[in-house]
């Protein structure tokens, strides 16, 4: 039985000790996991989006996020003043909406939803080809100063210690907050949030009450537009603009399983979940593993959801007659 004391040593009562001895050092990884996890919510959020409205699974989310900072470094670079860069920005990825509802999604009205996801499968190829070739494949610093973003930190003393409170990770979570409550505020109490509700839930029904299909998922693929230039701004302040984005976005898959694929609580809880969790474990059990456990965390909690709760924390629950 001694396997066993020293196996519950180490998998348990070693990490636990670590984090009560040194307090300071475990509200920073708090800290660090509370903002990654924020900035996976908002990638989220962009899935959610288009989910809730049309009943697509938009693959094309995370290249969406470095389609729309890779837009906006550029404009910068060619001289244009950060703030209309940003408007700039924004009119690129309503042109983008437009087009895709016009060229993709009006054609497949009513077909199956492996059709869709293919769709926005062929679109994620079609936006980094494009991307790589006006762009470029290097990394670009975003412009955070420019836009008004401090990159500068505070030093909070706590339990005796330092922690050290980065103004950009402060900013993301402020802005992260509010879009959630806009967010929230748009899809509960305005007439194009309830016709949006609408849409997903039937589309031969909607179009019957007079609803405009094509107009609705236009707004939706605008709105996630903007949540992904909000991500791309916020994720490229912390590790520069690249197509790598792309492979931090599909954390954002595990945090829809864990939250629950039509739920804006859902996106938020999860990611906050999946971000401190993945930084607990590589912090206090990482050496256990040999390290890298925050490239495998989310998937393997993903997995336990699916196979035990696999409509997620704040989803709904579907039950086919057959």
């Amino acid at each position: 039985m001694e396997w066993i004391s020293t196996a519950t040593d180490v998998f348990f009562i070693a990490p636990f000790k670590d984090m009560i001895g040194l307090p300071d050092f475990f509200l920073q990884v708090i800290w660090e996991g509370f903002v990654s996890g924020i900035l996976y919510s908002l990638i989220a959020l962009g899935f959610v989006l288009i989910f809730k409205a049309s009943g697509v699974f938009n693959f094309a989310q995370g290249i969406m996020v470095v389609f729309a900072a890779l837009v906006l470094v550029s404009l910068y670079g060619m001289g244009i003043p950060a703030w209309l860069a940003v408007v700039l920005t924004l009119g690129v990825m309503g042109l983008l909406a437009v087009t895709v509802e016009r060229v993709v999604l009006r054609n497949l009205v009513n077909q199956d939803d492996a059709i869709l996801l293919m769709a926005t499968i062929g679109l994620t190829l079609i936006l980094k080809g494009a991307g790589e070739l006006v762009f470029g494949g290097e990394p670009k610093p975003m412009i955070t100063e420019e836009l008004g973003f401090s990159t500068g930190s505070s030093d909070w003393e706590v339990f005796d210690g330092i922690v050290i409170f980065q103004h950009i990770d402060i900013a993301a979570a402020v802005i992260a907050v509010m879009m959630v409550a806009a967010l929230g505020v748009f899809f509960s109490k305005t007439r194009i949030g309830r016709a949006l509700r609408a849409v997903a839930d039937d589309h031969q029904a909607a179009l019957s009450v007079g609803i405009s299909l094509n107009q609705i998922w236009a707004i939706v693929w605008f709105a996630s537009g903007i949540v992904a230039l909000v991500t791309g701004i916020m994720w490229g302040a912390r590790s520069d603009v690249s197509f790598a984005l792309e492979i931090i976005a599909l954390k954002a898959l595990a945090v829809l399983i864990l939250g629950g694929f039509t739920s804006i609580p859902g996106a938020i809880v999860g990611g906050l979940v999946v971000g401190i969790g993945e930084k607990l474990f590589e912090v206090y059990w990482g050496p256990i593993f040999g390290g890298g456990v925050e490239a495998w965390f989310a998937y393997v909690l993903a997995l336990i959801f699916l196979l035990f709760r696999p409509q997620g924390m704040f989803g709904e629950k579907i039950i086919e007659r057959v």
